[in-house]
């Protein structure tokens, strides 16, 4: 099985679905739903990847996420590392007035009421007039201009919105250690070639994370890149209590 072709054909396809599902992770909608006391459709979805998270941690943005499928695809022209460290930090301030706003709509609402999945997305397509397109692609081309600038997956670094649920989803699954899906690895056959580390499409060091017996950095996206590439089988897939 060639699982970084199947991976990599995966998550592309996924972008290309991004024009009719794009308003189902819209941090907009979610807003403009709670006001009226409506779970919208993209409520439904951050709820469904938190949840996916406590089992899978941040598979979903190795494998499914439409923005995530486009940066790789910019990886083409982009070289670059993301700084990483202190700096995704910064998604945390966009991510916390946003879930501050929804809150306190919520509660302004009287909380919720129903549930319209389709709301503001009455078609079920997401990109379905000229008005649409030109949001679409005004957030192609931020995501691509944060690519270019800062490095690989830079959006999901330091401005996705959706990244911090699947994070404390991941905390969470680790501290109570129940059975999910992480990365494991066999120190002593690592001999720090850094092969992994030239993989990794979030600019980490796999060979470090082994090193230090710590295989659960929130950044992980659980791609298997570092899995694949390695020449002595160090890093795999487990599905069971992290240790």
């Amino acid at each position: 099985m060639n699982r970084p072709k199947i991976r990599r054909a995966i998550i592309i396809i996924s972008f290309l679905l991004f024009p009719i599902v794009i308003n189902y992770f819209s941090p907009y909608i979610i807003i403009e739903a709670t006001a009226q006391g409506i779970i919208a459709g993209s409520f439904l979805v951050f709820t469904v990847l938190f949840l996916s998270s406590l089992i899978l941690g941040r598979a979903f943005c190795g494998w499914l996420c439409p923005a995530g499928g486009w940066q790789e695809c910019c990886f083409y022209a982009v070289d670059k590392k993301a700084k990483g460290g202190k700096y995704n930090l910064i998604k945390y301030f966009i991510w916390v007035p946003w879930i501050g706003i929804i809150i306190s709509l919520a509660i302004l609402a009287g909380g919720y009421h129903k549930i319209d999945i389709l709301f503001l997305t009455e078609s079920g397509i997401s990109v379905d007039r000229p008005t649409a397109y030109i949001l679409y692609y005004t957030i192609i081309g931020g995501i691509t201009l944060l690519a270019l600038t800062l490095g690989k997956r830079a959006f999901c670094h330091y401005t996705c919105w959706i990244t911090p649920f699947m994070i404390i989803g991941t905390k969470i699954k680790n501290k109570f250690k129940w059975p999910s899906l992480h990365l494991e690895a066999d120190k002593k056959k690592c001999v720090k070639c850094k092969t992994c580390e030239t993989g990794c499409p979030m600019s980490l060091e796999p060979w470090k994370m082994v090193e230090n017996d710590s295989m659960t950095d929130t950044e992980c996206i659980l791609c298997g890149n570092c899995i694949d590439t390695c020449p002595n089988g160090v890093i795999k897939y487990s599905f069971s209590s992290p240790k």
